[in-house]
């Protein structure tokens, strides 16, 4: 099996706070390895790059490459995404830190976000599973789903954001109308959504746009 890695996207010498980017990937057997050019991979630059713009210099923004591809049981995303925390600790100190993930990456941002350090989570799109619980007391979380996603659930998903809303300091639930998995053809609302929240819980930036709208009681936004 391979080791994580980290790949910068913006590193300051001394944010105000870091991100974590999660990939996604399919649910594989086996020690298949994560490779940089793969499509579930390069989805998640556009997303990492939109963030550290937003964050003006103020955030580290770093993207996960796991273990391995897919989620094996004997070692999965989310401990991948609990080594990754560990490093940000040590390279940036008690600096509050975000995950971002899409698919199996958006559940792994979910079961990892009970740990220390972790302020906000953003799920993309994620593929959860009907036994998946966590309690996320203390942190903003931030589920964004496409209507139209034939891979992850959106009922799923549904299920999972209502118990994770029982927990969570703060909750919303955003419908991509039309979107896919992939985020290709509406990917700029999920972009919007997922940087707008992470500048807003990290930095107290102001929440715009699809985000504002659902804390205010929609859940609803086109692409």
């Amino acid at each position: 099996m391979s080791s994580p890695r980290l790949v910068a996207t913006r590193t300051p010498d001394r944010p105000r706070g870091a991100v974590v980017v999660l990939h996604g990937g399919g649910a594989r057997r086996g020690d298949t390895a994560v490779s940089p050019a793969q499509l579930s991979v390069l989805r998640m630059v556009p997303i990492a790059q939109r963030i550290a713009r937003a964050g003006r210099g103020d955030l580290a923004v770093l993207r996960l490459l796991n273990s391995t591809r897919g989620w094996d049981t004997r070692h999965t995303p989310v401990d991948d995404a609990r080594w990754a925390l560990g490093e940000i600790a040590e390279r940036y100190g008690d600096v509050p830190v975000a995950l971002v993930g899409h698919s199996l990456g958006g559940r792994a941002a979910l079961l990892a976000g009970d740990t220390d350090g972790v302020r906000s989570v953003v799920a993309l799109n994620a593929w959860v599973t009907p036994d998946d619980r966590v309690d996320l007391t203390g942190r903003q979380v931030l589920m964004v789903h496409g209507t139209d996603d034939r891979i992850a659930s959106p009922a799923r998903a549904e299920r999972m954001a209502r118990d994770v809303a029982r927990t969570a300091d703060v909750f919303g639930y955003v419908r991509v109308e039309g979107g896919k998995h992939a985020m290709l053809s509406n990917g700029g609302a999920f972009t919007r959504a997922a940087s707008d929240f992470v500048t807003a819980t990290l930095l107290g930036h102001e929440v715009g746009g699809s985000v504002a709208q659902v804390l205010g009681g929609a859940s609803d936004v086109s692409a």
